[in-house]
């Protein structure tokens, strides 16, 4: 600004129209009849801001606020992580005891086993539908468009994260029947932690607002990860290859110390509360070191990767066919609109049916939870050798019935393909990662049972295989699945930190390699882009893999309405029109109405400046005599694809960009309008 501080007189009024309103103000206070009844102790009340004022500037003098943020975003997510599991727990053991009381009645045992689960996810439906819409599915789609620059408040809400962490117990205590998880909805609630967290830091270093509130939520991201499963660098590593199209180098040491903040908090609750003596991995696991695999295995995970690769390629047809039937079909479009508990019932109803155990049950250890079926899938004992001991765990729930393991291992991947694909229709708060992550791990010990057969019976290079290590099959199945599903290799190394198995990191990391190949090949949406299509949400990486062409589009094709500009001799009244008509933080500045040459652009915060001057001061002075007109750093032509805007603007993290044509002013882009750009070209797929 110029030529603002020429009025001497006028500041001295304002400082006495000050000074005589705290003089009254101080007046007032003195009486104690006249004390304010809304606000009272008012000694107290400002003693406690005075010493957290100071409490601030301590803390600040040793780190930045946003760090203790950043611990304060771990240690709360944790915490909430530990509060879901030990309520899951215990509703889940309700429903064992109520089932084993049952003993000898096996028509009540039906209705518990399955009844049970139905209603919960009902309420869980239910719930989420009448108290917050936003809350079901897994919530990664719509973190990962937030993360891309686009603004959708109420995923962030309180009353959000609120019904969704309800909404997300009932579903994790139906248990394995209903075959769901918690890492999606869970990175959805770190996020929305974060951006309140990011809101308390804002009000302590207000200039740091929009990049403060942009980091806390890429944080936020892998701290969901890091807490879930007590696993920092895996869940650094899916924020990066997940959630954010471009991750900046800044997010990478607050990403770590959150998780690392968040995995030990996790750990350190389960250690108090007695599932474990120290901090170690969360699933234990006792593979051989001395020779955990034979170098001509390398050629048989590779086989699994492939394999996984295949079978993900399928899962993931099946999913974008059930989603596109559900919105197509006149029966799941009402059932899914208005009675959205009674479908959830009836599908939980239905699948706790076909796994009750002493039907089909019998052949998928339904008894087990998700844990117990992770935990029984990666032991490193060969089930075919000790068939013949039917009561040693995990043997006992995969032979109950005494069938071959390979049956029921068959078993359970058959019913659980289509069982997962239509558990996915459900409209809850759920997580569809860990099923898969599950379904891997069963597919990899398949072949590893049936390798160790082999080799338990034939003669290989003169030597036989009589150390192969099925657990370790299971566990590059289920990084390879997974990571294929979601197009990631963030799921290699989680196993291993899962496990502690690093003996097994290159076989791993081997099969998840193969694995994403196949389910890349052909350009395929990943799981969470087929959401994203499905949503209509506007991602445009997501909307790249259904529709190729459709970032090509020039901008200046798809450009909304002409914007608001200012001539730069501008007077009172014309820039008075253009405050009340724009909402814009910056308004471009011309040389003329006729020329439209961008010059650059002016702050709204110095026009409004320039107004109230005006008002009370006789200025006849222009715009570029009175503000200051600052220069573009970046501008757009109307050729460039609305995929290079989105990486521009994402990049440069910019607000505004201007479009000219030759000089010529042509428009403006934002991250609102560009949203409108993409969810227009997203009606078209």
């Amino acid at each position: 600004m110029k030529s603002m501080d020429e009025a001497p007189g006028s500041e001295t009024v304002r400082l006495n129209n000050q000074e005589r309103e705290n003089q009254s103000a101080t007046s007032h206070y003195k009486s104690p009849l006249l004390a304010d009844p809304v606000k009272p102790c008012q000694r107290s009340r400002a003693a406690v801001k005075e010493w957290l004022w100071k409490l601030t500037r301590c803390l600040g003098t040793v780190c930045g606020m946003e760090w203790y943020g950043y611990a304060a975003l771990g240690i709360f997510t944790a915490i909430l992580s530990f509060l879901m599991d030990l309520s899951v727990t215990k509703l889940l053991s309700a429903h064992q005891w109520l089932y084993m009381k049952l003993e000898g009645n096996s028509l009540l045992q039906f209705f518990c086993w399955t009844l049970y689960p139905a209603c919960l996810c009902a309420v869980a439906s239910s719930f989420s539908h009448n108290i917050c819409p936003f809350s079901t599915g897994s919530g990664i789609p719509e973190v990962r468009t937030m993360l891309a620059g686009i603004e959708m408040p109420h995923y962030l809400s309180l009353t959000n994260m609120f019904t969704k962490f309800l909404g997300l117990i009932c579903t994790l205590a139906a248990g394995s029947t209903i075959f769901l998880g918690k890492v999606g909805p869970f990175v959805h609630l770190s996020t929305m932690v974060g951006a309140y967290l990011s809101k308390l830091c804002t009000l302590i270093q207000a200039n740091k607002k929009e990049e403060a509130s942009g980091e806390m939520l890429v944080v936020a991201a892998a701290v969901g990860v890091a807490s879930c499963f007590g696993a920092p660098i895996s869940g650094v590593l899916f924020s990066v290859e997940v959630m954010c199209s471009h991750f900046a180098l800044r997010h990478y040491c607050p990403c770590f110390f959150s998780a690392a903040c968040g995995a030990l908090t996790f750990r350190l609750f389960s250690v108090w509360s007695g599932d474990g003596e120290t901090i170690q991995a969360l699933f234990k696991t006792n593979f051989p070191t001395g020779l955990p695999f034979y170098p001509l295995e390398i050629l048989l995970f590779a086989f699994l990767g492939l394999l996984c690769g295949a079978v993900s390629c399928f899962y993931l047809f099946c999913h974008r066919w059930i989603l596109q039937f559900t919105k197509t079909n006149s029966i799941f479009i009402k059932m899914l609109t208005t009675e959205k508990g009674l479908y959830s019932g009836l599908a939980a109803f239905l699948l706790a049916s076909l796994t009750f155990p002493h039907s089909a049950g019998q052949y998928m250890a339904s008894k087990y939870t998700m844990k117990q079926l992770l935990t029984s899938l990666l032991d490193s004992r060969q089930w075919s050798s000790e068939s013949h001991n039917a009561s040693a765990q995990p043997l006992l729930e995969w032979s109950s019935s005494g069938t071959p393991v390979y049956l029921s291992l068959a078993v359970f991947l058959l019913m659980k393909m289509w069982m997962l694909v239509l558990a996915c229709t459900l409209p809850l708060p759920a997580g569809y990662f860990m099923p898969v992550f599950v379904y891997g791990a069963a597919l990899g010990r398949l072949l590893g049972e049936g390798v160790s057969y082999v080799s338990s019976s034939a003669v290989t290079t003169g030597e036989q295989w009589a150390a192969v290590n099925p657990g370790g099959y299971a566990l590059a199945g289920a990084a390879a699945l997974s990571g294929a599903v979601t197009h990631t290799l963030s799921p290699a190394l989680l196993a291993v930190e899962l496990t502690g198995q690093f003996s097994h990191a290159v076989p791993v990391l081997l099969a998840t390699l193969l694995a994403n190949a196949v389910a890349r090949s052909e350009h395929r949406p990943s799981f969470y882009d087929a959401l994203s299509i499905s949503k209509r949400l506007p991602h445009l990486p997501s909307l790249m893999k259904a529709c190729p062409q459709l970032p090509s589009t020039p901008v200046g094709q798809v450009l909304g309405a002409k914007s608001v500009q200012l001539q730069k001799a501008a007077g009172p009244a014309e820039v008075q029109h253009a405050v009340s008509t724009s909402t814009e933080t910056q308004i471009p500045v011309v040389d003329s109405h006729e020329s439209l040459i961008l010059l650059g652009f002016v702050l709204r915060s110095e026009l409004l400046m320039f107004l109230r001057h005006s008002k009370t001061e006789t200025l006849d002075k222009h715009l570029d005599e009175v503000c200051c007109i600052y220069p573009t750093s970046v501008l757009l032509s109307p050729h460039n694809t609305v995929q290079e805007v989105h990486s521009i603007l994402s990049l440069v993290g910019a607000q505004t960009l201007f479009v000219a044509d030759r000089g010529r002013l042509v428009g403006l882009i934002t991250w609102l309008e560009l949203k409108r750009i993409i969810e227009d070209l997203a009606k078209e797929i």
